[in-house]
């Protein structure tokens, strides 16, 4: 989402956002769904979190630490 943005500036300060209506339709359809909200807050907290972590777990190791 937002991958095709233009930026309009005045005075050298960033002013206006134009993006393309499909974006426009997406990101209305997300703030009025508050399920759609969440999940993309979440979707981007994982995003993060993925970004920080420095290692990465197997299955196996996964099961084992939560004792399956």
């Amino acid at each position: 989402m937002l991958e095709d943005v233009q930026i309009i500036k005045e005075h050298g300060k960033a002013k206006f956002a134009v993006i393309t209506y499909t974006e426009f339709e997406q990101i209305q359809s997300l703030l009025s769904d508050r399920e759609k909200l969440e999940d993309y807050l979440d979707y981007l907290h994982l995003q993060a979190v993925k970004r920080e972590a420095t290692r990465r777990f197997s299955l196996d190791e996964v099961k084992k630490q939560v004792g399956e």
